[in-house]
């Protein structure tokens, strides 16, 4: 648990214009995000990488590309995000074999909300049946996790070692901090306020501002851990600028734009997300140009 912590980006997942992936540009930004950025980690397969899209077969070669570029320098998280216990436990045992250090599962969330009792024994059988490390992916509006049932079930189910908090309520986070006590990682993925986050003790932060600019958030961290608020302070109103341009329903798409902005290709979303509009484009290049120039 304690090797999950800092800046650890939902790496895109690169497809060409017909829907396959294109392994070579992931490798490649996989390299980028070890060895130039220095992040703390890597996610894939998550919903930044379009992991709703992907099936098990890519799903495994996805976590096998990112823990062989890794290569034991960083863990690697694979996110799960399906509407089944079984269909979890499926992919979590293809890639079980792969050295990743956790899992990243989203809640079911089809069109009715499992009450609590379901929804711990969902991830107690998970962790239980695939002996990998949980992450429980908080994300999903109409199965969104109390901060009291997260630290049950964080507390009480011994393969559940964290949540991934995502929506922009600070205060649901603060909340799940006072009351988890350090029992587990927590990571932020309130995108607009990471700044914040890491001074309320978030372990880090998986989320998609992270990946759209992952040395400027590299800095954050760093200057966080300093003490330096007044650069902290200035980085924030950055990335804040930053992720309001890119925070869109097609936020994958946009996170690839930004990226290419900055040399770094990504290819296309996945069908049927939309590439970034005009209208986007010009705001992102906006953002970007104001905060790193």
């Amino acid at each position: 648990m304690k090797s999950i912590y800092g800046i650890v980006p939902p790496v895109v997942t690169p497809f060409d214009i017909q829907g396959k992936i294109e392994t070579n540009l992931l490798r490649q930004d996989l390299d980028f995000l070890i060895h130039k950025a220095k992040v703390h980690g890597v996610a894939v397969c998550g919903s930044t990488g379009e992991g709703h899209t992907l099936n098990m077969d890519e799903t495994r070669q996805i976590t096998k590309i990112a823990v062989e570029s890794a290569n034991g320098k960083i863990p690697v998280i694979t996110g799960i995000i399906a509407d089944s216990t079984r269909a979890v436990i499926e992919r979590g045992k293809a890639v079980a074999d792969l050295g990743v250090a956790a899992l990243q599962i989203t809640p079911v969330h089809y069109l009715f909300r499992p009450n609590d009792e379901a929804m711990q024994s969902f991830f107690a059988e998970i962790s239980e049946s695939i002996g990998l490390p949980v992450i429980i992916y908080n994300v999903v509006p109409w199965t969104y996790l109390s901060p009291e049932l997260l630290t049950k079930i964080i507390t009480e189910e011994e393969g559940v070692i964290g949540v991934k908090q995502s929506a922009g309520d600070l205060k649901m986070l603060a909340d799940l901090l006072k009351q988890l006590n350090d029992r587990g990682v927590i990571m932020s993925a309130v995108d607009a306020l990471l700044y914040p986050s890491f001074l309320l003790g978030a372990h880090g932060a998986i989320a998609a501002i992270l990946t759209a600019v992952p040395q400027l958030c590299i800095q954050l961290w760093d200057a966080v851990k300093s003490e330096d608020h007044v650069t902290a302070l200035d980085l924030h109103n950055k990335l804040l600028s930053i992720w309001n341009a890119i925070m869109d329903d097609n936020l994958p798409a946009n996170v690839k734009y930004a990226m290419e902005l900055q040399g770094r290709a990504a290819g296309y979303p996945r069908s049927p997300m939309p590439p970034s509009s005009e209208a986007q484009k010009a705001r992102i290049r906006k953002a970007l140009e104001g905060a790193i120039g």
